[in-house]
C-alpha cells in the first residue's frame, strides 16, 4: 500500500497572502485532496524582526475565506528551533558538517575575486578539514559532497541533474546559534513526514542543497514539484506596481472565493479546455490535469470573467441578503431587489454594485461633464421638456410606457433615438452609462423621474 500524500504549505508571516503564494497553497492542497491525502500548514516565523502576529493571522483568515483548510493544526517554525540545532549537532557528529572560523571580511573579499575573475561565487572550504572547536564566533556548514550530482524528478518540470562541483558548504548554523533556512526546512519536513513539497519554482535552486541535507540525516527526501512563477502583463514578476496582488485586497474588491481559487488554479493548471470548476470538481480532478511548465500571466480581466460567471450562478434574493449585509444602499425590500435584477448583468465584482446602483439610492448631485458637452445643447432640452409633460401625465407608469412616449416624441420630430435616450439618461443618472432607459425609469418611479428631468432642464437652460 502506497504512503499516504502529505504536503504543506511554509508562508513567512511577513506580509498578507500573495497572490502567488494562494496559487501555490492551492496546489499543493489539491494535490493532496486528489489523491486522498493531508496539506499541512507551517508558518516559517524564524526571522523574528519581520514576522509578525496579525500577518499570520491575515494568512490564515485568507485560507479560511478561500474555503482553503488545511489538516491537523498550524505548526510555527519558530517552535522548532531545538529539532534544528540537534539535527546540525547530529551532522557535526557524523563528520557531514563542521565548524568554520572565517570571517565575514574574508568571505567578502573572495566573492569579490571570485567575482573578479569570472567565477561563481561560492565558499572555498578553507576550514572544511581544519577540524575546528565551537567557538563564539563559528558558525557550522553543512559538508557538501564534492563528487557526483543530485539528480531529481520534478513533477512539473521533469528530470533535473545539478553537480554537486556547483554547490558549495552552506552555512546551517549561524555565529549567533540560529539555524539558517535550508536546515529548518528539512528538519520540519521529516518531522512532519512530507512526502510531496509543491512551491514556486525560486526555490529550485535550493532542492538539491536540501537533498543532500536529506541524505545526511539519513532520511527519504520528499517528491518535488516547482511551480512557475506569475507574471503581470508586462510580462514581469506580479508586485504592487500591477495594482492589488494580495488575496484580501481582491476580496475587498468584491471578488468571490470560489471564483478566485477557480481563477488561480486555471492560472497554471489545465484539464481540457473546461474553464469551470467548482471546489468539488478541483478537489477530485486536479490529479488528472496538468501544470505548466512556463510562467503564467495575470489578467484582472480574465479574473473579473471569472468572478462574473459565479455571480450569475447567484439567484437574486441570496445575493440581495449578501449585498445588504454589506456596506452598500441595498436592504431586503422590493425596491432593491428591482434595481439589484437591473444591473446585475452590468456587474463583474460585488463593489460594482455599490457603483452601478448609486442613482438608484440618492439624488444626482453631480452630472458627468463630457456627457454633458456631448448630449446637452438646446434641442436637447426642449426635448426633455416635451418628454416631462408626457411623462407627468401619464396614467401607467410601465417600462413600455417610457419605450411608448419617447417613440411618440421622436417619431413627431423624425428623430433617432439618441436625440432623447442620451439626454434623459444624463437627467435621470447623471452620465451616459445606464441600464436601458425605459427599465431604469420604472424602476426609479414615476415621481422621481419627473423631480429629476424638472432638476436637469433648470441645471442646463
Amino acid at each position: 500500500m502506497e504512503n499516504k500524500v502529505i504536503t504543506r504549505f511554509a508562508p513567512s508571516p511577513t506580509g498578507r497572502l500573495h497572490i502567488g503564494g494562494a496559487r501555490t497553497a492551492l496546489f499543493a492542497w489539491l494535490f493532496a485532496k486528489s489523491h486522498q491525502g493531508k496539506c499541512l500548514l507551517r508558518i516559517e516565523d524564524t526571522d523574528l524582526e519581520r514576522s509578525k502576529s496579525e500577518h499570520t493571522k491575515a494568512i490564515i483568515d485568507s485560507f479560511s475565506w478561500m474555503n482553503i483548510q488545511f489538516d491537523d493544526e498550524v505548526i510555527y517554525q519558530s517552535k522548532n528551533k531545538e529539532k534544528h540545532l540537534s539535527a546540525a549537532k547530529n551532522l557535526v557528529k557524523s563528520n557531514a558538517a563542521y565548524f568554520c572560523s572565517c570571517t565575514s571580511e574574508r568571505l567578502k573579499n573572495l566573492r569579490e575575486e571570485q567575482q573578479k575573475n569570472g567565477l561563481k561565487p561560492k565558499y572555498d572550504g578553507k576550514c572544511r578539514e581544519l577540524d575546528l572547536k565551537e567557538g563564539s564566533d563559528t558558525v557550522i556548514r553543512f559538508r557538501n559532497p564534492q563528487e557526483g550530482s543530485v539528480p531529481f524528478t520534478d513533477l512539473v518540470k521533469g528530470v533535473i541533474e545539478i553537480s554537486n562541483h556547483e554547490l558549495d558548504d552552506l552555512i546551517i548554523v549561524r555565529s549567533n546559534g540560529t539555524p539558517t533556512y535550508n536546515l529548518s526546512v528539512v528538519v520540519d519536513d521529516i518531522d512532519m513526514d512530507i512526502t510531496h513539497v509543491i512551491r514556486g519554482d525560486d526555490h529550485i535552486n535550493n532542492t538539491p542543497r536540501q537533498i543532500n541535507i536529506f541524505k545526511a540525516l539519513g532520511a527519504k527526501e520528499p517528491i518535488y514539484g516547482h511551480v512557475p512563477m506569475i507574471l503581470g502583463e508586462d510580462g514581469k514578476r506580479l508586485s504592487k506596481r500591477h495594482g492589488a496582488v494580495g488575496v484580501f485586497e481582491y476580496e475587498q474588491l468584491g471578488v468571490l472565493p470560489d471564483a478566485l481559487k477557480n481563477y488561480l488554479v486555471r492560472l497554471g493548471w489545465s484539464l481540457g479546455d473546461q474553464e469551470i470548476f467548482n471546489h468539488e470538481e478541483l478537489v477530485n480532478k486536479f490529479k488528472e490535469g496538468n501544470i505548466n511548465n512556463s510562467p503564467s500571466t495575470f489578467s484582472f480581466e480574465k479574473l473579473s470573467w471569472f468572478n462574473k460567471e459565479y455571480l450569475s450562478q447567484i439567484d437574486s434574493e441570496n445575493l440581495l441578503s449578501t449585498l445588504s449585509s454589506m456596506e452598500t444602499e441595498f436592504s431586503q425590500d422590493d425596491y432593491s431587489l428591482e434595481v439589484l435584477n437591473l444591473i446585475r448583468q452590468r456587474c463583474s465584482l460585488m463593489s460594482d454594485f455599490s457603483s452601478e446602483s448609486e442613482y438608484f439610492f440618492r439624488e444626482v448631485e453631480d452630472y458627468d461633464p463630457k456627457a454633458v458637452k456631448k448630449c446637452i445643447n438646446q434641442q436637447a432640452i426642449e426635448l426633455l421638456s416635451e418628454v416631462l409633460s408626457e411623462f407627468e401625465s401619464s396614467k401607467s407608469w410601465k417600462a413600455s410606457d417610457v419605450q411608448e412616449i419617447i417613440e411618440k416624441v421622436l417619431s413627431k420630430h423624425e428623430l433617432g433615438f439618441g436625440k432623447i435616450g442620451l439626454p434623459l439618461r444624463v437627467a435621470l443618472t447623471g452620465s451616459i452609462n445606464s441600464p436601458s432607459i425605459d427599465r431604469t425609469a420604472e424602476v426609479l418611479g414615476q415621481k422621481v423621474v419627473v423631480e429629476r428631468i424638472q432638476k436637469a432642464i433648470k441645471e442646463f437652460s
